[in-house]
Order: structure tokens, then sequence, then C-alpha cells
């Protein structure tokens, strides 16, 4: 990941201010990804854990959160120690190259992470790798249009391009827009 791509941990009470609730409403993002209380979830480019907690209250398996920054994952281990919550594993790594094993998880979400991936095609991959099959895979991101908050034009990949190498990477896919800014697609395999 090329180092003007990853997120800047400075800014990471961002990513958990209450004011994002209107950009990402979770609850949307919870009944997208269709929880029934039992499945093993893999948050890709966690954070700080904006989506990783609530759906750790929301599942009674484990819930795997992977980021690429040390510094993000412990903001979220002291955010799910404060919360009580036992349920969340943390893996420092790359999406390209996950150390998890094959069709070992039935959700994941990636929210506003693969615009900065080096290699696209190779990130998908490796998340279906890890996905069971008829599992539900939840992309959130920046739809590619100027707008105030979010990266550089340059850096945000459209939901019709998502799709479509979602579709390569042999997932079934489904677009919405929470607004005009932000996306989100459904992949199942």
């Amino acid at each position: 990941m090329s180092e003007d791509k990853v997120f800047n941990k400075d800014k990471a009470q961002k990513l958990i201010d209450p004011e994002r609730e209107k950009i990402v409403p979770i609850n949307k993002v919870l009944e997208l990804l269709q929880l029934n209380g039992d499945e093993k979830v893999v948050d890709l480019g966690a954070g700080n854990g904006y989506l990783t907690l609530p759906i750790a209250r929301e599942t009674k398996d484990r819930v795997t959160a992977v980021d690429l920054q040390f510094e993000m994952l412990d903001m979220l281990d002291q955010r799910a120690n404060d919360e009580e919550l036992t349920n969340i594993d943390r893996l420092n790594t790359d999406l390209s190259s996950l150390n998890l094993p094959d069709s070992s998880f039935q959700r994941a979400v990636a929210a506003f992470v693969l615009h900065e991936v080096p290699s696209l095609s190779q990130t998908l991959e490796e998340i279906g790798r890890v996905l069971t099959e008829h599992s539900r895979f939840l992309v959130l991101d920046w739809e590619a249009v100027e707008s105030e908050q979010g990266p550089p034009l340059n850096h945000r990949i459209s939901s019709t391009e998502m799709a479509e190498q979602l579709a390569k990477a042999d997932f079934e896919v489904e677009v919405g827009h929470f607004n005009k800014d932000v996306y989100y697609i459904v992949a199942t395999k």
C-alpha cells in the first residue's frame, strides 16, 4: 500500500465521530450483512472499530479485525475493553495476503479501504479465499465523484468499477448508495 493512500492514524477520532453515522449508518450496515448471530465475521481495514464493535455485539461468534496499522488496532482494543467485548480478535496484516485459513468466515466487510490497496484483483481473490460458500461480503467506499469528504478523486474506485472487479473475482453483486458520495456493494459467493 502506498503511504499516500494509507489512512492517517492521527485522524482516527474522525472514524468514530457521531457525525459519521450520517455517512455510514451502522444499522443499515448490519442489515446489509444479514447477521443471524452465529457468523464468523472479518472486518477488513477495521481501523479503530467503528463497525467492528457493533458487529461484535450482534454475533456470538468471533469477529476478526484486520488492519495494517498497529496503532489503529490498539485503539480498537481499548474501545472493545471499555465495552467489555471479548469476541474480537485482531490481525495486523496487509489485505492482499491474509494469514487466515481458507473458507473460515461467513461474513466480511471492507469499509473505505479497498481504494487503498495496491492490487484490487489480488486483494479480492484473497478475500474470496477466506470466505465460505454462501457468504456475504459488504464493500463500502467513496464514489468516484468530487466531495468534501474522503480521499482525493484519483484514489477513488467507482461503484461500477468495483462491481466489475468483484464479478471478475466470482462474486455476485448488488450495488446501492447511502448517498451520492458513498456506495455499498453486497457481494455473495
